[in-house]
């Protein structure tokens, strides 16, 4: 099978996805994801009429995420009419599974140089009653909540902790070291070659910094905050009064719920956009590029819907299997903070040293734009390889309806 580089990778800073209040909050959506399409055209002298494909994560693809937000951006950036586009979505594990497929495809011959990456604007999704999804990742779907119910993320989160009897201590533990280690990453200006500063239409800087990071959160302040999602517990979602609660008993009778997580150890909205350039080989030599990590497998995991968080230890042992590999041959580990309880449930599942995961903090710290995140946790991987001197990576994420999917990367 042939080879899939990685040759360079780029990323916006992270805005606050709070709507009226993030500095990058007023862009359309489509110009956020052409500042990291610029970005990788100029840093790479790339002709992008050559580009075979862009591969674009964007969860949301409603009001102004919505009509093919790929193809769009690339225009937006300016890029040759010939370099086609396509958004999908895989829920948080849209923008990993955009740089996958385009792995894949230049793997399996077909194309040469493809962007794969992806966009999303939190706080557009929530400002805009158009943009907003529905309350069940079931889409109101009766027949299909009957097989599967499925509740709101933070009350999977919850419910985790509570069967795996994680405590909200060893939660918000992990959360202050996600802000530390953050904390420390930006202050030795380990984002720096990733990082590229999204300006206005009058030229001016909007953000060239990641602005959810909170260095000043102590135990005691998280300690201090209320669990966020009891109330959804109660919100009721038919005509017959079944509450969100309900159904989370419905499907795991010997639930006893404890509350625990809140604003804290739950990843930070954000608005945000990332992309990877991958070639082949034949383009690698043509445009006398320096590759920077190759891919080395790639899977994807179902899990249960109604705990739809719990999928990533079992895609990390596929994609291990599929490498020929243990854990014990990755350096580092990505693993998406969309609650704490992820990489905390990973960590114990596993026995990878803490060492090893989320080394420069995690979305808990930095915020998760959801169609964006696969793509900046691979450059962030990719980076601190590079950084260590050490050679392979993972990078797997939970998402939406019980899926998860897992990367292997070494460095070149």
């Amino acid at each position: 099978m042939a080879q899939a580089y990685i040759i360079d990778h780029c990323r916006t800073p992270r805005g606050s996805g709070k709507p009226g209040r993030g500095a990058l909050s007023g862009l359309h959506p489509q110009e956020l994801g052409a500042a990291v399409l610029r970005a990788l055209r100029d840093r790479n002298d790339l002709p992008t009429g050559q580009v075979d494909d862009i591969l674009w994560g964007c969860s949301n693809q409603q009001a102004k995420q919505g009509s093919d937000l790929g193809r769009m951006t690339a225009l937006a950036a300016g890029y040759d009419l010939r370099a086609s586009g396509i958004t999908l979505d895989r829920f948080c594990g849209s923008g990993l599974s955009a740089v996958m497929l385009g792995a894949a495809s230049v793997m399996s011959g077909m194309e040469d140089i493809v962007i794969a990456g992806g966009c999303e604007m939190m706080s557009h999704n929530i400002a805009d009653p158009r943009a907003q999804r529905t309350r069940l990742m079931d889409a109101d779907n009766p027949a299909l909540r009957a097989l599967y119910p499925q509740v709101a993320q933070g009350l999977c989160a919850d419910a985790i902790a509570s069967l795996e009897n994680i405590p909200r201590p060893a939660l918000e533990a992990l959360a202050l070291e996600s802000q530390r280690r953050a904390a420390v990453a930006i202050s030795e200006g380990r984002f720096r070659g990733a990082l590229v500063p999204v300006y206005d239409a009058a030229g001016a800087v909007l953000l060239a910094e990641d602005e959810h990071p909170r260095p000043g959160t102590t135990a005691e302040g998280l300690a201090a905050l209320a669990p966020a999602f009891g109330t959804a517990a109660g919100v009721v979602i038919d005509d017959e009064g079944t509450t969100q609660l309900d159904l989370l008993l419905r499907a795991v009778p010997d639930l006893q719920m404890q509350f625990m997580h809140h604003a804290g150890t739950s990843s930070g909205v954000a608005d945000g956009a990332a992309a990877v350039l991958l070639a082949s080989e034949a383009a690698v030599a043509a445009h006398g590029w320096r590759p920077r990590a190759r891919i080395i497998a790639m899977a994807n995991m179902g899990d249960s819907p109604e705990l739809m968080l719990n999928a990533p230890v079992p895609a990390t042992r596929k994609v291990l299997a599929k490498a020929g590999l243990t854990l014990e041959d990755i350096d580092l580990f990505e693993v998406n903070e969309a609650f704490a309880v992820v990489p905390e449930k990973f960590l114990r599942d596993t026995g990878v040293s803490r060492d090893k995961v989320n080394v420069n903090g995690g979305a808990i710290a930095l915020g998760h734009p959801i169609g964006a995140t696969g793509a900046i946790l691979t450059g962030t991987l990719l980076d601190e390889l590079e950084r260590r001197g050490v050679r392979r990576g993972l990078v797997t994420m939970c998402a939406a309806g019980g899926m998860a999917p897992a990367l292997i990367i070494e460095r070149l």
